[in-house]
């Protein structure tokens, strides 16, 4: 056995990812990028080679590396509008992404769900890494997002209309390459369409989402609207992004009980994304000579907030399940944000465990890469990173870790 493809990490503690209970003392080992073994103590003897490098992280817990659910790799993030960003050339887009994501991979995110880019700049993005071209979190894609005729995110590159419409993109786009298909049930933040109404109807959400599930991938559907999450429940969708109940453009919400019963009973999981209303309000706030627009806008968000909060709550009750997703790169969102997006869902209700899980195994649950990452045991990818103090007891411990690492290489350091 040779020690240079092993790696021994001893720790004050571990927490799995799953919200069993932490193990004190353990070491884990790391053979050829993936996990060995997980003990409690030291570990049997024998093992592994005696003279395989240790890493001694005394102080520290161990967790899975973290996954966001949800993020836009071609957005700067920055405030500037997406009609703007859109106009850039592919080259600086692809620029863009691989900058947002090395920011997402120092702050330990070791998983990121893409959720629409434009046109083939994350397919290139992966080709990249995977040639040994950039150091950056696992991607799961979709390329662009399928939407109706001038449809929010249009600008990506998916319009599609009709039942035979989606079929054929959903047909595209896993020849493309994609991991997932996404698909916007509503309209959004794009100029000109309305979040407060459904863009397609279950016939055609279902004729994409079955051509999906034949084609083995999975769907994601996003939903701003009560009426959008119906049909995107009734069309079989696996995740919906959002999962909002706004009643107008002016960010009014009016929750539905019986919304929040359908999705749990159907077992879809929902990306929370609560953290874009916190950041853009925080953004808007700090800045000097804010206009009355802006002062307004900050109002406007500050009572989303509330409302998007107040859902979140009460699906949860009702048994919906959330995973973790910050929406970054839209609006002010960063990619350094997910212990935010950890500390809003705590504050919904969740308990710190559970928040940590919703960025851990059961995100990965929900994306269908259970087997290779999301937890720390035995055969998974080891994607882990170790903080300082417990998390269980401050998730703000997340947000500097001392050490990050990807399939048994260490990326980064604090």
């Amino acid at each position: 056995m040779s020690p240079s493809h092993w790696c021994v990490i001893r720790a004050a503690r571990l927490l799995d990812g799953t919200g069993t209970a932490p193990l004190e003392n353990p070491t884990v080992i790391v053979h050829d990028g993936r996990i060995h073994g997980v003990y409690a103590g030291p570990g049997p003897k024998g093992s592994w080679p005696a003279d395989a490098p240790t890493l001694d992280l005394a102080g520290h817990t161990l967790l899975p590396g973290l996954i966001d659910a949800h993020v836009h790799l071609v957005l700067p993030g920055d405030g500037t509008p997406f009609e703007t960003s859109v106009e850039e050339p592919d080259g600086v887009l692809l620029a863009t992404a691989v900058h947002n994501a090395q920011t997402a991979l120092r702050a330990g995110i070791t998983t990121l769900r893409d959720c629409g880019s434009m046109r083939d700049t994350t397919l290139e993005l992966r080709r990249a890494q995977r040639l040994g071209y950039a150091v950056i979190p696992r991607l799961h894609l979709c390329r662009c997002p399928v939407t109706i005729t001038g449809g929010h995110c249009w600008y990506f590159g998916g319009e599609a209309d009709g039942p035979e419409g989606m079929r054929r993109m959903v047909r595209a786009l896993v020849k493309a390459g994609v991991d997932y298909i996404k698909i916007m049930g509503s309209g959004g933040g794009t100029v000109g369409t309305d979040s407060s109404r459904p863009s397609y109807t279950v016939e055609e959400l279902r004729a994409a989402v079955d051509e999906a599930h034949r084609l083995s991938r999975r769907v994601g559907i996003h939903c701003t609207c009560a009426q959008a999450t119906r049909n995107a429940v009734a069309a079989g969708a696996d995740h919906i992004e959002h999962a909002l109940f706004l009643t107008d453009n002016e960010g009014h919400h009016r929750y539905e009980a019986d919304v929040a019963d359908a999705v749990a009973k159907h077992g879809a999981a929902v990306t929370s994304t609560l953290c874009v209303g916190h950041f853009l309000a925080d953004a808007l706030s700090a800045k000097d000579g804010a206009t009355a627009g802006e002062r307004f806008q900050v109002e406007r968000w500050r009572r989303m907030n509330d409302a998007n909060m107040d859902t979140a709550r009460h699906m949860r009750r009702a048994g919906v399940r959330y995973v973790a997703g910050t929406d970054a790169g839209w609006r002010f969102t960063p990619f350094d944000g997910l212990v935010t997006e950890l500390e809003l869902l705590q504050q919904a209700g969740a308990t710190a465990g559970e928040a940590i899980a919703a960025a851990t195994s059961a995100a990965a649950e929900a994306m269908g890469i259970a087997a290779e990452t999301g937890a720390l045991r035995e055969g998974l990818q080891a994607d882990l990173i170790a903080v300082a103090g417990d998390p269980l007891a401050d998730l703000a411990a997340l947000r500097r870790p001392a050490v990050v690492m990807l399939g048994g290489a260490v990326v980064a350091r604090n």
